[in-house]
C-alpha cells in the first residue's frame, strides 16, 4: 500500500476533509484536515479516522498508522 492510497481512502470517506500522508507498506503517518473534527474528543477524532481504515488494518495491509487531526483553524493557526 501507499501513501496515495491511504489518502484516496480517507478522503473518499472524510467527506470535506484533506488528508497529507507519509509512509509506505504498512506503516503510515496521516495528518487529516477538515470541519468534521470540530468539537470532538481527541478519542472520537481518532476513532473516526480509524474507522475508515479498517479494513486494511484488518487485512494487515496497514500495521500501524499514527493520526493526527485539525480543524481548518487549527490548521491555519499552525502555519
Amino acid at each position: 500500500m501507499q501513501a496515495e492510497d491511504v489518502k484516496q481512502i480517507l478522503e473518499q470517506q472524510l467527506e470535506g476533509c484533506t488528508v497529507y500522508p507519509e509512509g509506505e507498506g504498512c506503516d503510515f503517518k496521516v495528518t487529516v484536515v477538515g470541519e468534521v473534527f470540530a468539537g470532538l474528543t481527541p478519542v472520537k477524532k481518532q476513532q473516526l479516522v480509524y474507522g475508515c481504515l479498517n479494513d486494511q488494518i484488518a487485512s494487515g495491509a496497514i500495521h500501524a498508522v499514527t493520526i493526527k487531526t485539525y480543524t481548518p483553524e487549527q490548521w491555519a493557526a499552525l502555519s
